[in-house]
């Protein structure tokens, strides 16, 4: 692996009908602020994990930065990509949480971080052909959509706290999405959380007294994390969503690329992806994931360097290392969130369903048919199972069940024929 970079033509254009590939760069003063754009682009969702958690906000973004670092290095330097915090963790957290403690959590998260490196370790070995049979595109469209429908009721308890707030903020999300174009639109929800936050300020729902008190520059807040075997029912299955985000990832790369040689990368984006989440875990940040918010980047820049995301790691690093960054993020008033989950929780939901569409999943088989609504009726309810020691949630459930339904019905459909 070397860390250079090929300077494209003369360093400040990019042909119409041109890349900039990912062992190619621009000029450096485009590139810092080609990075610079990547933390903004993966911002918004990023630091709304650890508010929606009680995470550090700043610890998050910290392993963020080091998570982005350790996959360019892991991935060779060949594979452009953002590690930013994963909404597969916000219900299994919230869980954990709500039972227990913050260590606890981390050690759900510690545990899924080594999990999915295990699984990268196999995959460098053996290929993707046994995850495409394991999660066909039912079955990662269901799981996907019920992780973001789980997560409604908790979108909606804050916009009654304040729905005005939420209204005007999710309304913002809304315009800024549909009816901007390019980067602006892709940062609608880092927009709509400025909006309505000045919307919370004049209405005094916001106390800046901690951001007053808070250091310019300290060392984030990090926590060990605490065993606790019964939250694990609730995180394992968060591992089979990031196998699919991964593989998508790698995949999506490759074909924009035009290197279908990148998706011999894929082990090793999972190993990687994998490291990251245990790092975080084990020391307070919240798990990882390749972002898509950044391809969409790449795509409307046709700059695919990895120089830029270097430089994007580093920055999210210098920004965790501000106690007062971590406590403006802090002051972020609950009908804000309200607003901004209502549409993320429910894009999360239609990235299932557009899984299903891209792959043109055939609804006229029962298989396909139960698969999905057992699964989604069982997630967004939040059946929960157990006893005192163990609690098995909705999301987890849901996830067994479609993997069981899936088969098991495949297998009968086999015997009948």
């Amino acid at each position: 692996m070397r860390l250079s970079w090929t300077l494209h033509r003369d360093g400040r254009t990019v042909a119409d009908d041109e890349i900039v590939r990912p062992e190619e760069r621009l000029a450096w003063p485009l590139t810092i602020g080609l990075g610079a754009q990547h933390v903004v682009a993966m911002f918004g969702a990023t630091f709304l994990v650890p508010l929606l958690t009680g995470f550090p906000p700043t610890t998050t973004l910290f392993f963020s930065g080091v998570g982005t670092l350790l996959f360019l290095l892991v991935t060779a330097n060949r594979l452009p990509s953002y590690l930013g915090s994963s909404f597969a963790f916000i219900a299994p957290i919230q869980a954990a949480t709500a039972t227990g403690t913050l260590g606890n959590a981390l050690f759900g998260v510690l545990a899924v971080g080594l999990t999915l490196a295990l699984v990268g370790v196999v995959v460098l070995v053996t290929g993707t052909r046994w995850i495409e049979a394991l999660m066909p595109p039912v079955v990662t469209g269901a799981i996907v959509a019920l992780i973001g429908l789980n997560l409604s009721g908790a979108a909606t308890a804050n916009v009654q706290l304040a729905p005005w707030t939420a209204t005007i903020t999710l309304a913002t999300v809304v315009v800024v999405a549909v009816g901007l174009r390019g980067l602006a639109a892709r940062l609608s929800v880092l927009l709509g959380v400025a909006v309505g936050y000045v919307v919370a300020a004049l209405a005094g729902a916001v106390d800046l007294g901690p951001v007053r008190d808070a250091a310019w520059v300290g060392l984030p807040d990090f926590f060990a994390p605490e065993p606790s075997w019964s939250v694990l029912p609730a995180f394992l299955p968060v591992v089979l969503v990031l196998v699919a985000e991964n593989v998508g990832h790698v995949r999506t790369v490759a074909h924009l690329t035009g290197d279908e040689s990148l998706n011999r990368l894929t082990g090793r984006a999972l190993l990687a992806d994998g490291i990251a989440t245990t790092l975080a875990g084990s020391a307070g940040g919240s798990g990882t994931t390749t972002y898509g918010e950044n391809i969409g980047v790449m795509a409307a820049t046709r700059v695919y360097s990895t120089a830029a995301y270097w430089v994007a790691g580093v920055v999210a690093l210098v920004l965790s290392l501000s106690p007062k960054f971590g406590a403006l993020v802090n002051t972020i008033p609950a009908g804000v969130l309200g607003g901004v989950t209502v549409a993320l929780y429910g894009l999360i939901g239609v990235i299932g369903v557009k899984i299903w569409i891209d792959n043109r999943v055939d609804f006229s088989r029962p298989v396909n048919q139960l698969t999905a609504a057992v699964a989604l009726v069982i997630g967004i309810g939040n059946l929960t199972l157990g006893g005192e020691d163990v609690l098995v949630t909705g999301i987890a459930l849901g996830t067994v069940a479609a993997l069981v339904v899936y088969h098991g019905a495949t297998a009968l459909e086999r015997l009948r024929a």
